[in-house]
């Protein structure tokens, strides 16, 4: 089957190329205030080049701008190990209501009782999904959670006078923040290896795990969209020599209602609101990544966090705590968000999105096997990452067949991560994605794989059908052009 690529003859002229001299998009009223002496001149400038355009004109040219974007309410968007799956609007709609939206973070506590309500309650909730008890919703991203896990572990040694302890274990496919996060608190890196089924390497753990460790940090499911079988072997080992275990949860989404965390001997862990828990996702913010920890680990929590008393419900301090990580309590509207889609999915729910996206992940696996090779020939959790080393042989990098997914409407999936798998392609369906839309993206790397066969400058030379086509992604990045200029 041929899947016809999307052609679109877009109007897609800058505004400035619009421009007609007194032509104009609205009209200010006249004024009702006094008027005003000018700024010195030397603050003026004689000429400042802005287009003169019709209203209908502004209006279709960020509506044209609109339609040119990827984003998850107009395309499937499969991007491995970031979760950009689709979140019920009801929920953006509940954040932004005056009681939650139009409240500040300096009022009294009495003034927001049920504001401080919501957020222990979902401290509660995240403790009873995580198996971790002790909650604090004040870190603003993943990494930030990360790294107030660390601080708390660091904390928890230096409490029990064992300084000693200084090393952050950290497996080779871990996500890139992990390490750099331990290096922010203050530890020294120490990689373990992976097997070659994708797991930790149970006796390289043994030779690392010594008197010095202060905290093994594992991604589950890792980034390699496994579940770690021998997880109960590995936190004993680090129990063992007295260190501590930390899980990034930041693939959440595969265990929601499955596997408790706390459970698997995990001391700390973090979570991404924003990706599991109903907030859109990308570019660059908003976020939220609470940390859970265990009942003995919750007097060293960052500040504030939410507790009920006699008197009602206060912002407190733990009685060791490793202080502010930012200016305030964390994301209010993200936790406002991930309240409500917990509540409106309860138990079942929740249980039922991480059997969809695992599903969905396998199915995916399952009938792209036979063209593309696995990281792992076996069952996967929320993500596969497949591997063109099959097609670089025949001339076309991974690279090459992300950039012709977009002909189809197809966003890239992650590229060339996690690092220790050649030509890695990262693709996470989410539970959120129709089996027609599975079968589609499936029929699609499939007619790519045949087209490297008939017609490999086809994949070699796309996209054909973007606002912009082959980019040079380093200058790109580096410098960017952000001014208009005439030809």
């Amino acid at each position: 089957m041929t899947i016809s690529a999307n052609v679109g003859d877009i109007d897609r002229r800058l505004l400035m190329d619009r421009s007609v001299s007194g032509r104009k998009a609205f009209t200010l009223p006249e004024s009702d205030v006094p008027a005003q002496d000018l700024p010195s001149s030397s603050f003026l400038r004689d000429h400042v080049e802005l287009p003169e355009v019709s209203q209908l004109e502004v209006i279709r040219y960020f509506s044209v701008l609109s339609q040119l974007n990827f984003s998850i309410d107009t395309n499937f968007y499969p991007l491995g190990s970031c979760t950009m799956k689709y979140n019920p609007k009801i929920n953006d709609e509940l954040a932004n209501l005056p009681g939650l939206a139009d409240i500040h973070p300096l009022q009294p506590d009495e003034t927001v009782q049920g504001a401080i309500r919501l957020l222990k309650n979902l401290q509660d909730d995240l403790g009873e999904i995580t198996g971790l008890p002790g909650v604090s919703l004040a870190p603003l991203a993943g990494a930030q959670g990360e790294y107030a896990g660390l601080l708390i572990a660091r904390a928890y040694h230096n409490a029990r006078s064992d300084s000693a302890r200084t090393v952050a274990i950290v497996p080779d496919s871990a996500h890139g923040t992990n390490p750099a996060s331990a290096a922010m608190a203050g530890l020294d890196v120490v990689t373990v290896r992976s097997d070659d089924q994708g797991n930790v390497d149970i006796e390289n753990l043994r030779e690392l795990a010594n008197e010095n460790t202060a905290v093994f940090m594992l991604t589950i499911p890792s980034t390699l969209g496994l579940f770690e079988p021998n997880i109960l072997e590995l936190t004993k080992i680090i129990h063992d020599v007295g260190g501590l275990v930390y899980a990034d949860g930041a693939n959440l989404n595969a265990l929601l209602g499955l596997v408790k965390l706390g459970d698997l001997g995990v001391d700390i862990c973090h979570s991404n609101l924003h990706k599991t828990f109903s907030t859109p996702h990308g570019g660059g913010g908003p976020g939220s990544g609470p940390v859970m920890v265990t009942d003995e680990l919750a007097k060293f929590l960052p500040k504030p966090v939410a507790e009920k008393t006699d008197d009602g419900y206060v912002l407190a301090t733990p009685e060791m705590s490793v202080g502010s990580i930012n200016g305030f309590h964390g994301s209010f509207s993200i936790a406002t968000r991930a309240y409500a889609y917990i509540k409106a999915l309860g138990l079942e729910g929740l249980q039922s999105v991480s059997e969809n996206a695992i599903i969905s992940a396998n199915y995916i696996q399952a009938k792209l096997r036979d063209k593309y090779d696995l990281a792992a020939d076996r069952y996967c959790m929320h993500e596969t990452v497949l591997s063109a080393t099959r097609q670089k042989k025949r001339g076309v990098a991974g690279l090459d067949i992300a950039k012709r997914l977009l002909d189809f409407g197809i966003h890239a999936p992650t590229m060339y991560f996690p690092m220790i798998v050649d030509e890695a392609l990262m693709v996470e369906p989410t539970e959120s994605e129709s089996k027609e839309t599975l079968d589609h993206f499936i029929a699609v790397m499939r007619q790519i794989d045949d087209e490297i066969d008939s017609t490999p400058e086809l994949v070699l030379d796309a996209p054909y059908h973007l606002p912009v086509t082959r980019l040079d992604e380093a200058t790109a990045a580096r410098k960017p052009i952000l001014r208009w200029t005439p030809d």
